[in-house]
């Protein structure tokens, strides 16, 4: 039986194993026949345009890329000429059309980094995180015009760790969609692939993320708070200012104890963390960075950045990342 000719579509690093997969062990089940990607976006202080890295990973293949700013009808009209079989998605951050989900004669296909119908749309690794859950997973779907709603094939779980970050978790969820993708492409190219509808009555939402994001609100929970460091760490990062000076947070975590301080108080320091109050139980803040600085644990950053006890550190409204509707879309 011949591979699947298979057309991918991604612009985020998290999709490179699954790519890894399909160019090696999984020829056989499926071959790439071309990428659909973003177009190159400006990078670094020069804002000169760079390519992504799905682009450069097929490129140094020698496959075709296609990079349009939205997909349109020639865009499907390639998916024919290809003779695709199928086309897999994993973090492409466009939607689809009904003429280019009818191309491909046995579908389109989404790796999607939740377990549906929890987080749907564009950060759930992020929210996951945010919200508590001790794990989260990879879901094959099929493709349909609804955010987010096809039908589930089969799913991969992986579990969140205490001091997880989106950028740890989403390295796990990247490795996890090898062995989904490789168990669904061989039950799709044998015929046998079996799905089920997502149950309505428990799907969230979640949006893009913003800059504006990356706020505290000091009279929330010590562990809301630091999930929420956590899980806003790489991007965009949450961020206090301290006498003047914007320090950006990189890694935090939450004692059970009672300090009777006002919430945002900074605490005296402890030999691994920078202590603040909060309005339940101690916010640690374990790596911070200055502008300029690199990310640092906090006893060798608190060497360089002397921070008072009795600082108080502003409060701001976080705003929501999840959601029982779609959030609306910023023109």
């Amino acid at each position: 039986m011949p591979p699947l000719r298979l057309v991918f579509l991604g612009s985020d690093p998290i999709a490179l194993p699954a790519l890894e997969y399909l160019a090696g062990e999984g020829r056989a089940l499926a071959e790439v026949v071309a990428v659909f990607t973003q177009p190159d976006r400006p990078h670094g202080r020069g804002q000169k345009l760079m390519p992504g890295p799905i682009k450069e990973w097929a490129l140094a293949r020698g496959l075709p890329v296609f990079q349009p700013e939205r997909l349109g009808p020639d865009d499907t009209e390639r998916l024919r000429e290809l003779g695709a079989d199928v086309a897999l998605v994993m973090a492409f951050g466009q939607l689809l059309k009904d003429d280019f989900l009818a191309a491909p004669r046995l579908g389109v296909f989404n790796l999607h980094t939740s377990l549906l119908p929890k987080y749907r749309g564009a950060s759930p690794a992020t929210v996951a995180i945010a919200s508590g859950e001790t794990e989260t997973g990879v879901t094959f779907m099929r493709v349909v015009r609804k955010l987010d709603a096809g039908a589930i094939v089969d799913q991969r779980r992986v579990p969140i760790g205490l001091h997880e970050t989106t950028a740890s978790l989403e390295a796990a969820l990247g490795l996890a969609a090898v062995p989904l993708t490789a168990r669904c492409l061989a039950a799709l190219r044998e015929g046998t692939l079996a799905s089920r509808e997502q149950d309505e009555t428990q799907v969230s939402y979640c949006r893009r993320l913003a800059k504006t994001d990356g706020v505290l609100d000091f009279s929330r929970p010590a562990a809301e708070l630091a999930r929420r460091i956590n899980a806003l760490m790489p991007w965009p990062g949450c961020t206090v200012e301290i006498a003047g000076t914007p320090v950006k947070l990189g890694l935090a975590e939450a004692a059970a104890r009672d300090c009777g301080a006002v919430p945002g108080a900074v605490l005296a320091p402890e030999p691994e963390a920078l202590p603040v109050a909060t309005a339940d139980g101690v916010l640690r803040l374990l790596r911070l960075q200055r502008p300029g600085g690199k990310m640092l644990p906090a006893a060798e950053f608190l060497r360089g950045f002397t921070v008072p006890a009795g600082t108080v550190l502003a409060s701001q409204p976080m705003p929501p990342l999840v959601g029982p509707v779609p959030f609306p879309r910023k023109t």
